[in-house]
């Protein structure tokens, strides 16, 4: 291998996978990512290793737990090659912002199959004439079974793999019955299928029994000695969906007593089972027709699954949302590669946030209660889950160490709450291009207010010059602590100018833009190293500054002079050196008073202040942001990194 060679596989992400799978999904993976397959490790020899990986592929023997996630500290995906989750621990992994797929459709109809072949086994005693005839045996009279035909299939859960069995089993003349709360009725209307009330009544109706739910708390022991005595004794039983759910040790009970006539069985609460527990006393009874873990064993759905879940890994690895993220909401990708620019744009002005108005850069002080507002055409995006994400990552990445910045839409959440920040969430639905020709059919505008609880809040109200209403149409949305999307009608409780504003939006080409930066209209692209002065708008100033950074080496790629936005003009307060909507400034009469002692003293005019925003190459050292400082009308130096 070259030099060259060498370095590009040193830095390519690595994935881990500790489990036989499908080599068409990993040959997805190989062209652009560093593939381990190591097999048969221990688990703390996965736990030693784990380190060093950015995503980590299993099927359902592997235990992904708290300890192995938190050991992990380069993983960014744990892919689960099937459909059910119970070997990874789903919170630890949303709290560290781990994403985790599954394969919801791969397996669907292996696993309705599988069923259906348990269904038939069952009926007629397959299992025990199979072993019969090897033992050359010839029972005829002792193996009678029963036609399906005609008979009630009842199913508990009816989502795609009932589904798929229920159409299945419709086919073959059967009698179609399901229990499942949530149940999309007309789903189940155009299989044929009636739904019960209650377990109860499906349960007394059951001449065959198969269940196709999750293994959640709730489910967990559900089919109990209880439940199949309320069956007919010449019911079958089939679980091909997560052991567990029906209790060994009351179905070994069942069939013992003749309770029921048999049972065919995929799953066990332990695989595989312990030699001389319940599990193995059931597999070995006369009535079970047992499989070892078989529903989605079919070459076709083992290449399906994989597939799926490679590009998956190759999807998220690459930035991209997941199709089957089960600790995330799923987004559909049309709709995301409509968010996708306005995610970027709120990274950035969360982080443009966070350091402009830090102490270091102005006379501010930053705050954690935000109001986000969405206008024109992105306010009828269903979702803004990505966008509320992107904002808490750029307002918490700046003051976060690397190694704790992976912050996306799977932990946003519970990273806001966990820093106190509550985000306000709400969409305007006006016609921006309607409105006066922007040039963009959508914006968004971050403003953050003071704590009503705070002191600066009480002197702002006791002071405050304006009481305007505002009222924004909304969709609904679920509230969260810390995360709101509602319509409001509320009263601006303060001074405009006492709120830091930064409005965005993304051109026609999909390049992010800021619009308006805390009392000043500007337009400028949110990248690179950025110089943000704050001066009084006199002749002199460009070339002062110019000068300055010339003599430092510092090369300008752009600059531009940003005015005071036209809203705010009639609110400004005069805040001494701070300026600009500081904590501590004049308010309302007071204002006024003291911009016009300023005019009377020949002092520059606070509406005659101005940003001034260059682009530079390298960062501003300390001496010369005293220099610029030290320059007459000067108020404020700050250097924000995007």
């Amino acid at each position: 291998m070259s030099q060259q060679e060498s370095i590009s596989a040193s830095t390519r992400l690595k994935v881990l996978i500790p489990e036989k799978v499908s080599p068409d999904g990993l040959q997805l993976l190989r062209a652009s990512l560093d593939v381990h397959e190591k097999q048969n490790l221990s688990p703390e020899d996965l736990l030693g290793i784990i380190g060093d990986y950015d995503a980590l592929i299993v099927r359902s023997e592997t235990k992904v737990t708290a300890e192995l996630l938190a050991a992990g500290k380069k993983l960014r995906v744990v892919a689960r090659a099937g459909v059910g989750v119970d070997n990874v621990d789903l919170a630890s992994a949303t709290k560290l912002g781990i994403i985790v797929v599954n394969s919801p459709q791969g397996n669907i109809n292996a696993a309705a199959e599988h069923t259906i072949a348990l269904l038939f086994a069952t009926a007629r005693n397959i299992g025990q004439a199979s072993l019969s005839i090897k033992n050359g045996k010839w029972e005829r009279s002792k193996l009678v079974g029963v036609e399906v035909k005609g008979k009630t299939l009842s199913i508990v859960g009816l989502g795609k793999v009932g589904l798929t069995v229920a159409r299945a089993a419709g086919g073959l003349g059967m009698n179609l019955l399901a229990y499942d709360p949530y149940a999309n009725i007309t789903a189940a209307a155009s299989a044929n299928v009636e739904l019960a009330d209650s377990l109860d009544e499906l349960l007394a109706q059951a001449d065959f029994l198969t269940l196709h739910t999750p293994m959640i708390a709730s489910t967990r022991g559900m089919i109990g000695l209880n439940e199949l005595k309320k069956m007919k004794k010449s019911a079958r039983v089939l679980n091909v969906a997560r052991g567990g759910i029906i209790d060994e040790a009351s179905i070994l009970e069942a069939l013992e007593t003749g309770v029921i006539a048999g049972a065919g069985i995929d799953v066990f609460t332990s695989e595989p089972p312990a030699p001389d527990g319940i599990a193995a006393k059931l597999i070995a009874h006369p009535k079970v027709v047992a499989t070892p873990h078989l529903g989605a064993s079919t070459a076709e759905a083992q290449e399906n699954v994989s597939i799926d879940v490679c590009e998956q890994v190759l999807s998220i690895l690459s930035g991209q949302l997941p199709r089957s993220a089960v600790n995330a909401p799923i987004i559909m990708a049309e709709e995301y590669r409509t968010l996708a620019p306005f995610v970027d744009l709120l990274e950035k002005i969360g982080s443009l946030y966070t350091q402009h108005f830090s102490p270091s850069n102005t006379q501010q002080h930053l705050r954690t209660t935000f109001d986000l507002t969405y206008e024109g055409s992105l306010a009828s995006t269903s979702t803004t889950k990505p966008l509320f994400a992107a904002l808490i990552k750029g307002l918490v990445s700046p003051i976060t160490s690397a190694e704790n910045t992976n912050i996306n839409i799977v932990n946003a959440e519970l990273i806001a709450k966990e820093r106190g920040i509550l985000v306000n969430e709400s969409r305007a639905r006006e016609n921006l291009e309607a409105q006066g020709g922007h040039g963009y059919a959508a914006s968004v505008t971050l403003r953050a207010r003071l704590n009503p609880r705070s002191r600066s809040a009480s002197r702002s109200n006791n002071n405050r010059i304006d009481s305007s209403s505002t009222t924004t149409n909304t969709l609904p949305h679920h509230h969260h602590y810390h995360h709101h999307l509602t319509s409001t009608s509320t009263s601006t409780r303060t001074n405009k100018s006492e709120d830091q504003i930064i409005s965005g939006f993304v051109s026609s080409n999909n390049t992010p833009y800021i619009s308006r930066l805390g009392r000043f209209s500007t337009s400028f692209v949110p990248q690179g190293t950025l110089l943000i002065i704050r001066n009084y708008d006199e002749p002199g100033k460009i070339g002062a500054v110019g000068q300055r950074l010339g003599q430092a080496g510092v090369n300008v790629s752009f600059m531009t002079v940003a005015p005071i936005d036209s809203e705010t003009r009639d609110d400004v307060a005069v805040i001494g050196s701070g300026g600009g909507g500081g904590e501590g400034g004049l308010h309302g009469n007071a204002a006024a008073a003291a911009a016009a002692a300023a005019a009377a003293d020949g002092a520059p005019d606070p509406e005659k202040e101005a940003l001034m925003i260059l682009g530079v190459d390298r960062t501003v050292d300390e001496s010369v942001r005293g220099d610029l400082l030290s320059e007459n009308g000067v108020l404020e130096v700050g250097v924000v990194a995007l």
